[in-house]
Order: C-alpha cells, then structure tokens, then sequence
C-alpha cells in the first residue's frame, strides 16, 4: 500500500493570514463605526451661503444628481473632510487603501437613501457602487521626493504625462470554478491596483474516498466576473522641478473608471493618489540563471518597483500642452461675446499677442489669424479643404522668433513646440512600435498628431533633414498622417497650424544674395499660407525705441502680478487665460463663410493681381510666373475667415477681405515681389532659366568628376565672359544642394563628385 501523500494538509495559498475570531468581531465593529461616520459626513456636511442665506448639502446632492445621470461617482475635498472631523482626514490621508473602500461604501448607501422612490423598472436593481474621487489642497511634491516612508500614503504629485495606454479592463471580483469537480468559488474579491488576487493551489472540495483534485484546478469564468475599466499612464517631472545637469524622472499612474481618457499625452497634471509597490519588473526581464543564483544569495527578494494609484487628478488649464479642462461657464461666455463685439478686438488681441515683445505688428496679426483659423469645409465629393493656416518666418536672428513661437504654445488652447535639428519624421508625424505588454505594434502619434485642433511650433526649421521636412507635406495639405507599416495600415488625423521660424543660410539675410538665402523647396514653401522675412535693419530712431522698451521690461518684471495685470488692462491687453478661453471658444463655437459681396470682391481684386503682373511683364519684357495661384487665393479666403471668427461673426465681409489680402500683401506677395522668393517658388522667367542652364554646361565642361578647382577662380572666370555673378553662385548652390558638387578645404574648394 502506497504511503505518498498521506501528510499532504492540502494547503491553500491566500492573501491574508487568518485572524482570531475576537479580533474579526472587534475589527469588524471598528469598520461599522468608521463605515457611519464617513455616512454622517456625506449626510450632514454643509455649506452656508450668506448672499443668499441658503444652506446647501453639496454631497447630498451631488450623489443625488450623479446618480440619476449615471454617473456613479463623487468628488469629497478633503478640507472639507478635515474641517467636519480631523481625525477621519488624517485616516485617509496616512491609511488610504483601508478607509477609502468604507467612504465609497458609505457613498453607495446614500446613494440608495436619497434616490428613493426609483422607477419601476430600477427598482430590483441593487444600487451601484460608487467611486469617491478626492480632491487636495495641500502642497504639490516633486516625483524625485517622494520616499519610501509615504508608502500607503495619499501623495500629490505634478508632473507631465508623456504616455497612456488604451483602456482596458481589470476584474474587482472573481468567480472560479474547479476542472474536475465544478466546484465554484465566488465573489473573491482582488485589490485594487496593479495587485491581483491568488487562485487556490488545490481544491477545497476534497470528499474522502473520491479521486483528488490535480494540483492549480481552479479557472476564471469571466462571464460572472465584475469588472472595471483602467487605464497606466507614464508621469514625468514638470521641465522647471528637474535639478540642472539631472535627466527628468519618471512614474507609472494606475487609472480607473470615471478618471480613465481623462488624461492625455501632453497634459500638464496634478494627481493625488496613493503611494504603491509592486513586483519589480526587472525580476521578470532578467534570464533565469541570474534570478538563480540572485534567490540563492537573497538579493532583489524585497525589491519592489513604486507607482500611484491614482484618486484625484486636476488637469492645468493654462500654459502649454493640451488645454482640454477649458470649461466655458455662461458668465464666461457672456464675458466672451462682450470682448467680441467691441469695434477694436482685432487689434486688442493683436497686442495682446507677446506684449513683451516690441514691433512686429503686422506678424502679431498675424499670429493671431493664426491662432484662430479658418473654417473646414467638406465638398459634395467628399474631399475636405482645411482651415488651418500655416506660417513661416523667415530672417535674422535676435528677431524674437523663438520667443513668438513659445508664447503661441502658451496661448494656444493645444499647443506642441518641437524644434527642427531634434525632431525626425517620425516624432513629427507618427511612428509604430512594439508594445512591451502585448508585444504586438503600435502606432505611437507624433507633434503633429498630439497638436491635433491646436497649432505645433517647429523651431530651427531650416536644421531640419530634408527627408524628414518632405514627410509633412501630407499633414500640412491633407491634414492626415497616413501610415504603411508592419501589418497596420490606417490614417491619423493632424488637423494642425503650423507655425514655423527658420534662419538664412548665411546666418544673417544678405539682400545681395536674393534666393540664395533660402534652402527650402518650392513643394514646402508653397503650403506656407504667409511667409514674413524678418530683417533686423540698422535705424537709429527705431534702436533708441527698442532699447527703451527692452529695459523698460527688466524695469517691470520685478513689479507684483497684480500692478503688472493692471498695467496690461491699461494698455488694452486681454490676459492669457482670457485669450486662450476666446480662441477655443471661437474655434468650437463659430465657422463663418464668405459673403456674395466679399466673394464679388476678392474675385476682382484676383483677377487684378494677375494682370497687374501681365503688364509688369510686358514692361520689363521678361517671362515671369505669376506669384499667386488658387492655392494662395485659398490663403487669402482663410485669413479673412479667421478675421471674422475673431468677432464671431457668421459672415466674412468686405473689411475682412481687406485686411486679409493687406496681411498677404505684406508676407508672401511682399517677399515674392522683392525677389527674395524669386526662383524657390518657380517664378524664374524662361529666358533666366535658359542662362542658368547654359552656366552649368559650362561649369561641368570645365571640370570633369573626381577634379577640384578654386570657386573664386571659376567666378572670376565666369565675370569676365560677362556673366551675372549672382546667376554663377545660384548655379553652384543647385549644384551643392543636389549633391554633384562638394566644398573642401575650408570651402575653398570646389569638387566634382557626379
């Protein structure tokens, strides 16, 4: 007769050691007692509104409200909690995961008290559990503070989310059922968090006589599972809390139910949650011959990885990121009709864009023409022709471009700022990777497709790879990102501005130089609706102006924010928060179209431009392309659409269209006209071109590939057979930017590679 197993107690593998009978009963009647405080908080707690001499049971209500709108959760302060009673605050602040449970329990039974009698048909329905989310003023801490000593504690936290997975669903209780058996074990409850539950090892249904239950029976029926949505997100340190020469560190958030989608990539948050652990990872990652010889030795057995689970977040409304908490209440909407309907808002907000910044008037506006946007339109074949206005400026610098470009993503109700020499195609555009839990692809979104409905800011835009420049093309036309790769092919939206600054290639803008100065492509320029060349000219008039307003600046900025906003509303100025609530206000709320007489009216003026420049090229009897095409008539409908959103107007009228084909007149038209667009936009007359062409046949017959020769002493050369100098240095730049030539020694040099 076999003896094996006959000392097998059949153990199970639980959560919880097993606890005296008199310390359940006594810990039981604590919870009840706790359990009827937090009742009597939610019940009684009050506010007293003096103007009107009410008294208002907010949590009351607000459970009662919530309720019936299906919306199972409620929002506690916890000031509030600490002014009814301080003792329970401070339980939840230092015993979280303990007392929170008995809050939403206390919660659930309001709930079923206040919504009594219910309908008929919810009658026999048990009463949902509700979620309590909580809500801190204390002081906000850094991630890189947080020690092990707040472990099971409320934290609040700031940061920046730079991730968030999709939403996906995590049991709260469980049934199980055994294999051989069909013994069911129900309503085990799993914690919450990243901590589950452990399955028994062996059945509990062992019947003496019967065949044993093998070992790990149990399985899920998911069917009768309760089950709640959750969500991981990736916290990083706010750019100003990372000590210098430090890299930003970072922190895993667990989401769940009503705070799920409440964050996105980009977001400026404040979480208040509670300080956990959890397996490290890295134990998972490293090969089994280490974990080895690291259990023999007993190192990384307590090692345990922190995030929070998150109760409370509060997502910043100013400042730059994705705006999405900009909730316009009725006050202020009627605030915002107000400022629109006064005769000088165009040129309030216009000053109100960068006020520290001197002159520029007309790029402000620019800016602002920017920031609002035109109307998008969808045709009767399904084809769509965007809203959004895209930029340029081109120039010096010193010229307070970067400064520009960070206060429109300030002020911008979603704003993303890249710059050019750090940026790649597929961090602009999007890009798919392989999800580390699924280990499935993933398309990751890029600037452009997280700026989606703001404006994305490319700085150092002349830096920039030229592969990676062609890869927006799509999203500044189309507005989609379409993408081909590893299996997934779909189409993002990036319905985006686009507000780029780039350099000269010298440097500094040589007017001698002409087109020279700019190493872009027709196939890029032509999508910028307004392109501004920004010159820092020599006036001594304008310099004592400048020098007075720059000091003048360092003068106020020790001034308090109050005497500072005062001075601003002096001036005429609308404060940023102000302003970014009227631009997403406007941009949701109002989509204005071109009257008859405006249509009638930018028809003509058209029609005009076109011929003016027929007659200039009867004047100067040369060839010249027409430098503006439908593509930038579209521009000019844009802008003054954009002027009529400023004043939510439903039409653009006559002094829209003015303004519009003034702005155009000063940026692209201005600089086309001038000739430092001339040949990068195709308007090279037939007759130059057919120079251009004879030059290089000459330069590749003077020098065969694998040869070098002085560059000044081919442009000598070349002067002497009465050449255009500026046409020979043209020449070898197309030569350069394709590749058939190369500089050497110090640019001196010239090489012949194909």
């Amino acid at each position: 007769m076999s003896m094996s197993g006959f000392d097998d107690p059949g153990q199970f593998h639980g959560n919880v050691a097993p606890s005296q009978d008199g310390e359940g009963d006594l810990q039981n009647a604590h919870r009840s007692t706790l359990r009827g405080k937090f009742l009597n908080f939610l019940r009684k707690f009050h506010i007293d509104d003096e103007g009107t001499n009410t008294v208002s049971f907010i949590y009351r209500d607000t459970i009662r409200s919530n309720y019936v709108l299906g919306e199972y959760y409620v929002e506690v302060d916890l000031t509030h909690l600490s002014s009814y009673d301080n003792e329970l605050a401070e339980l939840v602040i230092h015993s979280p995961a303990d007392n929170i449970p008995l809050l939403e329990e206390a919660a659930r039974q309001l709930a079923d008290d206040v919504t009594k009698p219910r309908p008929e048909e919810t009658a026999d329905e048990d009463v949902h559990a509700m979620q309590i989310l909580l809500k801190s003023q204390s002081v906000t801490s850094s991630i890189r503070d947080l020690k092990a000593n707040q472990i099971s504690q409320l934290v609040k936290v700031s940061g920046i989310a730079v991730s968030a997975s999709s939403v996906r669903a995590k049991a709260t209780r469980m049934t199980l059922q055994c294999r051989s058996c069909r013994d069911i074990i129900s309503d085990m409850t799993v914690k919450p968090g990243f901590e589950g539950c452990t399955m028994p090892r062996r059945c509990r249904n062992q019947v003496s006589g019967s065949v044993p239950c093998p070992v790990d029976p149990y399985f899920i029926l998911p069917d009768k599972c309760a089950c709640v949505d959750f969500q991981t997100l990736k916290l990083q340190e706010s750019p100003d809390a990372v000590p210098i020469g430090e890299m930003p560190r970072h922190l895993q958030l667990y989401i769940d139910q009503y705070l799920c989608d409440r964050i996105v990539p980009g977001n400026r948050v404040t979480v208040l949650g509670v300080y956990s652990i959890r397996n490290s990872q890295s134990q998972g990652t490293s090969s089994a011959r280490s974990r080895r010889a690291e259990k023999s030795m007993g190192v990384g057995v307590g090692i345990r990885t922190p995030y929070i689970r998150v109760v409370g977040v509060d997502v910043e409304a100013g400042g730059p990121g994705r705006s999405v908490g900009l909730q316009c209440s009725p006050e202020d909407e009627e605030k915002i009709r107000r400022l629109a309907a006064q005769p000088d808002i165009y040129d309030r907000i216009a000053r109100s864009i960068a006020p520290s910044i001197f002159g520029s008037v007309d790029i402000k506006r620019a800016l602002a023409a920017l920031l609002f946007g035109g109307s998008r339109k969808r045709l009767p074949d399904g084809l769509t022709r965007r809203g959004d206005i895209n930029m340029l400026m081109l120039g010096d610098p010193g010229t307070a471009k970067s400064q520009l470009l960070k206060f429109v993503e300030q002020v911008a109700p979603i704003g993303v700022y890249t710059s050019g020499k750090g940026s790649s195609a597929a961090g602009l555009t999007a890009a798919v990777m392989k999800d580390p839990q699924t280990k499935g692809f993933v398309v990751e979104g890029g600037a452009m497709v997280l700026a989606d409905g703001g404006v994305v800011c490319i700085d150092e835009f002349d830096k920039m790879r030229p592969d990676d420049r062609v890869a927006i093309h799509e999203a500044m036309e189309q507005q989609t990102i379409s993408i081909a790769k590893a299996g997934i092919t779909t189409t993002l939206n990036s319905r985006c501005s686009v507000l780029a600054a780039a350099n000269s290639v010298y440097g500094r803008w040589d007017d001698s130089k002409g087109e020279q100065n700019i190493d872009f492509l027709p196939t890029i320029l032509s999508r910028f609706d307004m392109i501004f060349i920004v010159k820092d000219e020599h006036d001594r008039q304008k310099d004592i102006t400048l020098a007075k307003h720059v000091m003048g600046i360092h003068i106020k900025s020790t001034q308090s924010a109050a005497t500072a906003a005062d001075t601003a509303a002096e001036q005429g100025e609308i404060d940023m928060l102000t302003l970014t609530r009227y631009i997403a206000f406007c941009r949701n709320n109002c989509g204005p179209r071109l009257s008859k007489a405006a249509c009638d009216k930018l028809q003509n003026r058209y029609v005009l431009m076109r011929s003016g420049a027929k007659m200039h090229e009867r004047d100067t009897l040369k060839k010249n392309s027409i430098p503006i095409t439908v593509r930038q008539l579209e521009a000019i409908v844009r802008i003054a659409e954009s002027l009529a959103k400023m004043k939510l107007q439903p039409f653009a009228r006559d002094t829209e269209v003015d303004e519009a084909i003034r702005l155009f007149q000063v940026s692209t038209l201005d600089a086309a006209m001038t000739g430092n667009l001339s040949g990068v936009e195709g308007f090279t007359s037939t007759s130059d071109q057919e120079e251009l062409n004879r030059i290089e046949r000459q330069i590749k017959r003077r020098f065969v590939i694998g040869s070098q020769v002085s560059e000044y002493a081919i442009i000598q050369d070349f002067v002497k057979q009465k050449y255009d100098e500026r046409k020979i240095q043209k020449v070898l730049h197309l030569m350069l930017r394709r590749g058939e030539v190369q500089h050497r020694m110090q640019r001196k040099m010239l090489y012949r590679i194909r």
